[in-house]
Parts: structure tokens; sequence; C-alpha cells
């Protein structure tokens, strides 16, 4: 993992406690997806662990998949010693739609299950190229739909189901919501869009400008819809279920945490699509962080990293029936 190679030379304001880091996270090499994925392998190796206040039960799993798919890899995290039911949380990895796995998201199941007091259901949906739109999204929907109908098995209140998802996953969660009000299926009481790669047309202020942030650039940002959506990519027939960005009627949607970081390429459409909610009459809190970059949360120590994660856990709390 070798440092970030600028593709220009734009200067960014980054948070002091952030800036060190900009050129010491690694680059995801996106031209090679095999490289890609052994990138988010060892970066989520090298992340700290999270150590639960309380023990928590981590199963691993497959549930039914979509008709004619596989059955789909799931890992659940819940507190051993629980007060039952509890609210149920669809968890959706990073990765660009191409890379990224259970253990991506791991620590961040794991104190959401500690801090929150939910059930977590991790998915290890399909990856592009080889399988693009709609397996990943249908795994997503499928491991929904487990997740409700198991409920009773789980010790999960039925009538507290969410979603949440961390960039591409972000994507994904808002998709998810969407195919669970438009297929009536199982409802949502909450959605968490950390991050989100929303639209695929690419040409809102933030995508066209950055070009040489960390992590995510506007070139990764291309690789990453053609792998998902092949040459239908920015064209005029994209579902919604792949790019929500695109959905005309956002009403009916489960209430919303929107986050988004300034010098990220995914800020605007972050932004429209918590607007449009809003818009749409659906009750949704936006968090804009100064100074940050794409995947911030994951620097250790920094205030501003510190206030990202517990502003999320705060609002799953509220929006779960937790607080």
């Amino acid at each position: 993992m070798g440092p970030i190679a600028p593709e220009n030379t734009m200067t960014y304001r980054f948070d002091p406690e952030l800036a060190p880091w900009a050129a010491m996270l690694p680059d995801l090499d996106m031209t090679d997806p095999a490289a890609a994925r052994e990138t988010l392998t060892q970066v989520a190796a090298q992340l700290p662990p999270y150590e639960s206040a309380a023990p928590l039960t981590v199963e691993d799993t497959s549930v039914p998949g979509p008709p004619g798919a596989p059955d789909v890899p799931v890992r659940v995290y819940a507190p051993a010693e629980r007060q039952e039911p509890l609210p149920g949380l669809l968890g959706l990895h990073s990765g660009g739609f191409m890379a990224g796995g259970l253990d991506t998201l791991d620590a961040a199941c794991r104190e959401i299950a500690d801090q929150v007091g939910a059930v977590v259901v991790s998915v290890d949906y399909r990856l592009a190229p080889e399988h693009p739109f709609p397996a990943g999204v249908e795994d997503a929907y499928a491991a929904l739909v487990w997740l409700a109908k198991e409920a009773g098995r789980l010790g999960v209140d039925p009538g507290r189901l969410g979603v949440f998802g961390e960039s591409a996953g972000g994507g994904l969660a808002a998709a998810t919501a969407l195919l669970a009000r438009d297929r009536s299926g199982p409802e949502l009481c909450y959605q968490v869009l950390d991050s989100p790669e929303l639209d695929d047309r690419l040409d809102t202020p933030s995508m066209r400008s950055f070009t040489d942030t960390p992590v995510w650039t506007r070139p990764k940002a291309v690789l990453s819809w053609k792998y998902y959506l092949g040459e239908a990519a920015g064209g005029p027939d994209v579902s919604a279920y792949a790019a929500p960005a695109r959905a005309e009627d956002l009403s009916g949607l489960p209430p919303a945490w929107v986050a988004v970081s300034e010098f990220d390429p995914l800020r605007d459409e972050g932004i429209t699509y918590a607007q449009r909610l809003v818009q749409a009459g659906v009750p949704t809190e936006l968090h804009l962080y100064p100074g940050t970059f794409h995947g911030a949360f994951v620097v250790p120590g920094a205030a501003v990293s510190e206030r990202m994660g517990t502003d999320r856990i705060a609002a799953l709390r509220r929006g779960l029936g937790c607080a």
C-alpha cells in the first residue's frame, strides 16, 4: 500500500489533526479489482479492533439469496446479555461496489451492537464487475427479508428495523430502502447513509472538482460505476435501485441520517439527496464535517473523527428507539 499519487495540485484546508494522514492513507487501485480487494483487506486488518464494553455474540452464517442466486453470507452481531427484543440493523460495507467484505465493516458493527444495543446483520453482498447491478442490492434486500422473517428467533423487534451503510454501502442502503418501500417489503424505521455513493452521473461540483482527494477521487468513482453498471453508467436508463439519486419520488421512505465530508467527491450528491428527502416529507438529519475527507472517521485520535463516530451512534440510538 503506497501513498496517494496526486493527479493535480489542488490545496485543501484539511482539519489540522487529519492533515498528516492525507498522504499516508492507502491508495485503492481501482484499475485492478483484485489489488483493490487486497488493499481493503489489509486496511481492515490494520485498523484497531473495537473492544466492546459488554460481551457480544458474533456468528457467520448464510441466508437465502435472491431468486435463482446463491445464498448470501452474513455476520450477525448481538449483545450477549440482552434484554429482548432489540432493534435490528442491516449493515452494508464500503468498497466502490467492487471490493470489501464482512471484515471491512467489522469494527463498526461491533461498536453499534455494543453501544446502540442492536442486532446487526452485516451483508457480504456479491461484488462487481463479476456481479454487476442488481446483484449487490438484491443480496442486501434478501438479507433484510431474512432479518424480518427471523426477527423472533434473533430477538429482534420487527417494528424497529433499520439499514446503514458506508460509501458504496450507503448507496446500497438507500437503494434497499427504496426496494423495501416499492415491494411492500419489511418496514424500515431508519436509514443511516454515511458518505453515500448515490449518483452515477458524476456531475455535481464536488465530483467535478475533487480529482486528487485522499481515499476517493473522481477517477475512482468513474471506475466504480463502470464496474457496477457497465456501459449503462451515466446514461439515460439507469435504475434508481442502482443510483438512488435518480429516484423521482422519495416520499414514504424511512427517516434518514446523512453524513458527508467537505473534501469528498461524494459530498454534494449526499447533500442533494438529504435535501430531496426533506422536500419529500422524510424527517432527515444532515451532517457536513468541515476539513474532512472520505473515510476520515477511521483516523484514530482526531477530534472530528471521534465526533463523526459519536454522532452516528447517537443517531442510531434515536432512530432505532434506544435513546
